[in-house]
């Protein structure tokens, strides 16, 4: 765990692919502002496996920890804490490829680490001051997961129904569901935990009211 002295709170949600992690992150947002926080997704570090052709990309398991270069994430979250901007990368679902431009991501007092597998790697974890896992019903997961990457990543309904059965349930059940030990907080029913969401809230507020060092 970091120094909690650290004017740097960090805060990971978890959970499966479609659970509302990215619901419950904008919902607290929208609540206390986009002033001091910033969000760093998982989903950014996706291995660039340019050597390979289209069609062996689009058979890398991607629900796999070893699909995604946590250890770059690792580094940039660091440079985060130790307020130094980082310039991360973007990733297109669509060619499986990082794109060639990047973004650059400033240093705020609230940061908000989102991924399904975040709880995986114990360098990132301990980076976390706060650990919340968002767990929902694994049909209401699929139903959103199949209208998102419908919506926003150009798949079909075929394959997204072929990837879930092949790689996004048994890696859920394999690496995603039992890092559900390592959080500090679990979150029942996603963004409709107004409950919740609201203690969280507190929480942030609480943390965005305290001077930095």
């Amino acid at each position: 765990m970091i120094d909690t002295n650290f004017s740097t709170y960090v805060i990971g949600i978890a959970g499966g692919s479609g659970s509302g992690k990215t619901t419950v992150v904008n919902q607290i947002i929208s609540k206390i502002g986009s002033r001091n926080v910033v969000v760093v997704q998982h989903d950014w570090y996706y291995k660039h496996n340019k050597n390979l052709s289209f069609e062996e990309r689009a058979e890398v398991n991607y629900d796999h920890p070893e699909a995604l270069e946590t250890s770059l994430m690792t580094v940039h979250l660091k440079e985060l804490i130790e307020n130094r901007p980082i310039t991360a990368p973007i990733y297109d679902f669509s060619t499986h490829l990082r794109k060639e431009e990047t973004q650059l991501i400033k240093p705020q007092k609230v940061i908000f680490v989102d991924g399904i597998l975040i709880f995986r790697d114990e360098d990132l974890r301990n980076l976390m001051n706060l650990k919340v896992f968002v767990d929902t019903d694994s049909d209401h997961r699929f139903i959103r997961r199949m209208e998102r990457d419908i919506k926003e990543r150009e798949r079909t309904r075929d394959s997204v129904v072929d990837q879930y059965l092949k790689t996004v349930k048994p890696m859920h059940d394999l690496f995603v569901e039992t890092s559900k030990r390592y959080a500090d907080i679990i979150i029942p029913h996603g963004g409709k935990n107004s409950v919740a969401i609201n203690l969280l809230t507190s929480k942030i507020q609480s943390v965005l009211s305290e001077p930095s060092n």
